[in-house]
């Protein structure tokens, strides 16, 4: 049972959505007012160079329970929602997509399942309505996070949604990780908090196209293996080990050759060998300058994000 009382705040990151922001302010409205009339949505603009602000503010100055963000620049979708995780008032939160593609009607259906006494509700769909080439990234970046992963009990797959619930104590305990590449449902599921999962229909975009291009998701597969793995920096001492061992026997052979029957160059050999072992110095300089490149990161402590401006919250004029 839905309490009437529940305060309620809703997250959604902005991005270049300025013509979905009327639908989603909309349909988000539509559903909160049949649960409580004491909630707030907050519309985080991740610097959108569209009109998205504009959007917000207008809809800010008609409901005061909306309230805006305006981020300095672009910061990327989780650190949109980090801020508005920061800027929450309610006893629990919902976070939704701005696309729509997560359909705001499931916000009941969150709200009933933490009843049972969950403090995570994240949300999973039988099938994402995207491309093909997509959808085969995002399964082949999930297999290859789920074997890298020390602890198997933080395995992901590519049909969690961003729509989900946090308790005011899973809130909090959000803000304390300060990890500067971050994924949002890989932080939740390691917050270790008691989570349950509801099925949602993903639904086609109803507007534009998706603003991570395949070189953003590249990246940010990347990011999210590192910053939660170090298998990687094993399996390259494995294969330098591995590449001595037979080193080793093969120059066994070659002297033993020599020795009782005389051996001719092999000059293709040895180039294949010369250049295979190259590549796996390459690669394994390059695993570690990533880690390097992380711990750099995060030892400059730079804030997450940066406000460039508010609308409608009580501290601000």
């Amino acid at each position: 049972m839905i309490k009437k009382d529940l305060y309620l705040s809703v997250v959604s990151p902005v991005y270049l959505a300025e013509d979905i922001l009327d639908e989603l302010v909309t349909k988000l409205k539509d559903v909160l007012v049949t649960i409580t009339n004491d909630f707030e949505i907050i519309l985080v603009d991740d610097g959108s160079d569209d009109n998205s602000w504009q959007k917000i503010i207008g809809h800010c100055e008609i409901d005061s329970r909306i309230k805006g963000v305006k981020l300095s620049r672009n910061f990327g979708q989780h650190y949109a929602i980090t801020a508005g995780l920061k800027q929450s008032e309610g006893n629990y939160v919902i976070v939704i997509d701005c696309d729509l593609q997560e359909n705001p009607k499931y916000i009941k259906d969150l709200l009933n399942k933490k009843e049972e006494g969950f403090d995570i509700v994240l949300s999973r769909t039988l099938k994402k309505k995207q491309n093909f080439i997509k959808n085969f990234g995002y399964l082949a970046y999930n297999r290859l996070f789920n074997i890298l992963i020390d602890n198997q009990d933080y395995k992901i797959d590519n049909r969690y949604c961003t729509l989900s619930l946090l308790s005011k104590k899973a809130v909090d305990a959000f803000l304390q990780i300060k990890d500067h590449h971050r994924h949002y449902i890989l932080i939740l599921i390691w917050l270790g908090f008691s989570k349950a999962i509801i099925f949602v229909e993903h639904e086609p975009r109803q507007n534009g196209i998706s603003s991570y291009s395949f070189n953003k998701l590249f990246h940010h597969a990347i990011n999210g293996i590192v910053s939660h793995s170090d298998k990687l920096l094993w399996y390259s001492v494995y294969a330098g080990f591995s590449l001595s061992l037979v080193s080793f026997f093969s120059i066994f052979y070659i002297v033993v050759k020599s020795i009782y029957s005389g051996f001719l160059p092999g000059w293709a050999s040895i180039v294949s060998l010369i250049i295979f072992s190259t590549g796996l110095i390459l690669i394994s300089l390059g695993i570690v300058g990533l880690y390097i490149g992380k711990i750099f990161d995060q030892t400059k402590q730079r804030p997450l994000y940066i406000i460039d401006k508010l609308k409608n919250f009580s501290n601000v004029e």
